[in-house]
């Protein structure tokens, strides 16, 4: 957890010098506390004496015998062979008074009032830093993960990603609270106790050493037997996530395949298993109330016998005694608090370790410190690229070359899985290159800014995916300044208009969460809209007009060539009819550029291309 505090803001060790200086100040009051305590014991005893002297025995009798209290001196006594010890006791009952109870009582209101107040305000900045400090946990985890490649989005499940962002912020967050508010307090306590201790009865100590060795030993012991189920428990929060995610996105193919059974086992499955694990922790961790509840009590026993053994000996008074068992009070009280901290603070260091490593993730692309200069406009260029997923052994692309120029449709198709989606993502830098180079606009994507290369670019994936709020919030994504002109012609471009136009509130309607209240069709054209909006130099549609039918497709791509004719297009499709008006078709089979060129040229030169055709159109269609 210690790592995570590098987070903290400078205002943030301002407030926790703060909260230590007055951590301080409370325990200073608590110890404050016993002195007046033992004080006023002491005056009730004085004022005892004071009324009947006989019960200081032989003195008391001798002290009646010369008149009472009032002539009382140490001149007196001493000439009288009282000794040195008696004389000072004598003289403290002779002066003693109500007014010395009422003293002691005042200031005991005093300090408890002050220790109260320190509390209020240690619970106030306590608070404030730990909300502060998960703030800008979070922040950073979403950020790192914002800023994750795909392949580090593969490396974590997106359930562990929401937990870490989550859930575990949050145990750290209840940690910070308790650490705060006790870590400081309980040792200071505890030394300042023991220190006090040591002061006012020396063989009253070794039981207090006694009982806080077996409290250590005990929570060692169970410290070692909890910490690694804390670990699995969060692992499987994890795993109870995603079985939920997986549900709720899935709720239509379960309910079509009468799959409920099935996935509320897997549920329940989930669920039993972080259930058995919370079970066995809480079994364990309630262990510790009644051994601490036992060790306390034995050593209640232990001072109480043995200050009456001490006291009868007359090597100490009653006060003292006292005094020592309120002192070993608030030394267990301070384990008592490190008691609650051990029952949140094994989670919470795990939870605080699944932070750090998202946080300290290498990120696969990375921005260079530099930037190359651009040296073309709307150029794509590949060069021996080749590509291997992390962890894989085989390429998936195969030596690929081939060049886009300005205002050039390049078009890409193959059968399943032969490449074509992982090909097209490599241009936005969604993964890097295992060799080879690919250049957008005369310079390398790895010597650009991920941000630089993206403004150029306009990307539709393969899924339509919108986001929460507008139409127009949707459309002008990549851009929010666009105006509502804008906005319209991108969507007029993309088939969308009208659709858009007969909602109720036209461009003002709100879209679900992932666009849950459109069509499929109407999500596709949406997100081609937002692509065509920005304006860029390169347009990239991976396999982005499989949702559309036919005649929707031609009329975007007819009004594709008329707003964006200026625009590279990278377009990956499984229709033929799609692409054959492109400048370039590329032919991918498993990962190799078989065939490169125009709709005629593959036709004839390209056994792959032309079987891919005859199983989609005739050879009167296809001019042949």
């Amino acid at each position: 957890m210690l790592e995570l505090y590098k987070k903290l803001r400078a205002i943030d060790w301002v407030l926790l010098t703060v909260l230590m200086g007055l951590t301080v100040l409370q325990v200073f009051c608590t110890m404050k506390l016993v002195d007046y305590m033992r004080d006023i014991i002491t005056s009730i005893t004085l004022l005892n004496y004071n009324k009947n002297p006989s019960a200081l025995g032989e003195i008391g009798a001798m002290v009646a015998a010369l008149g009472g209290w009032e002539g009382i001196t140490a001149d007196k006594l001493l000439s009288l062979g009282v000794s040195a010890d008696d004389t000072a006791m004598l003289l403290s009952v002779a002066t003693a008074t109500a007014g010395d109870i009422w003293y002691n009582g005042g200031m005991m209101l005093l300090v408890a009032g002050g220790s109260a107040a320190a509390q209020v305000l240690i619970g106030f900045i306590a608070a404030y830093v730990a909300a502060n400090h998960s703030a800008s946990l979070r922040s950073a985890v979403y950020k790192k993960v914002d800023g994750f490649s795909i392949a580090e989005n593969n490396r974590y499940s997106t359930p562990s990603l929401i937990t870490r962002t989550t859930n575990d912020v949050q145990q750290v967050q209840m940690a910070n609270i308790m650490m705060l508010r006790m870590a400081l307090a309980a040792p200071i306590t505890a030394i300042w106790s023991i220190c006090k201790i040591q002061t006012v009865a020396t063989q009253l100590t070794w039981a207090t050493a006694v009982a806080v060795v077996l409290l250590v030993i005990f929570l060692s012991v169970l410290m070692v037997f909890v910490l690694p189920k804390f670990k699995i428990m969060q692992k499987l929060v994890d795993k109870l996530n995603g079985v939920s995610r997986e549900n709720l996105t899935g709720l239509r193919v379960i309910r079509a395949y009468n799959a409920e059974g099935y996935q509320q086992e897997k549920f329940e499955q989930a669920n039993s298993n972080i259930t058995k694990t919370q079970l066995f922790t809480g079994r364990l961790m309630s262990l510790m109330s009644p051994v601490i509840t036992l060790i306390m009590n034995g050593l209640t026993l232990a001072i109480y016998w043995l200050g009456a053994s001490l006291i009868n000996a007359g090597e100490v008074d009653y006060p003292t005694v006292t005094s020592f068992m309120m002192l070993t009070s608030q030394i267990i009280m301070a384990f008592m608090m490190l008691l609650m901290m051990f029952v949140i603070l094994p989670r919470a260091q795990v939870s605080a370790g699944r932070i750090v490593e998202i946080l300290e993730t290498p990120l696969s692309v990375a921005d260079p410190e530099t930037e190359e200069e651009l040296t073309e406009e709307g150029t794509v260029e590949f060069r021996n690229v080749s590509f291997r997923y992390p962890d894989a052994d085989n390429c998936v692309i195969n030596n690929v070359s081939f060049k886009a120029e300005k205002g050039q449709t390049v078009a890409f198709i193959g059968s399943t899985g032969s490449g074509k989606s992982t090909l097209i993502n490599l241009v936005p830098r969604f993964y890097d290159v295992t060799e080879g180079q690919i250049l957008i606009d005369g310079a390398d994507v790895r010597n650009l800014k991920q941000k630089t290369l993206r403004r150029i670019i306009g990307y539709v994936p393969q899924k339509g995916v919108l986001f929460t709020g507008t139409v127009r919030d949707n459309i002008a994504f990549g851009n929010p300044a666009l105006t509502d002109e804008e906005v319209i012609a991108a969507a007029k471009t993309a088939e969308a208009d009208e659709f858009v136009s007969a909602f109720e509130n036209g461009y003002d309607s709100e879209i679900s969460q992932g666009g849950k209240n459109v069509s499929g069709g109407q999500k596709q054209r949406l997100s081609i809209a937002r692509a065509v909006a920005m304006k860029p130099e390169i347009l990239i549609f991976d396999d982005s007009f499989s949702a559309l039918d036919y005649k929707t497709d031609k009329k975007v791509r007819e009004n594709l060539k008329k707003a964006v004719d200026g625009a590279t297009k990278l377009i990956v499709a499984q229709r033929i009819g799609t692409i054959m008006d492109a400048d370039k078709i590329v032919v991918l089979d498993s990962g190799d550029a078989v065939g490169i060129g125009t709709h005629k040229e593959l036709l004839e030169s390209c056994p792959v291309y032309r079987e891919i055709a005859l199983s989609q159109l005739s050879e009167e269609e296809l001019g042949i």
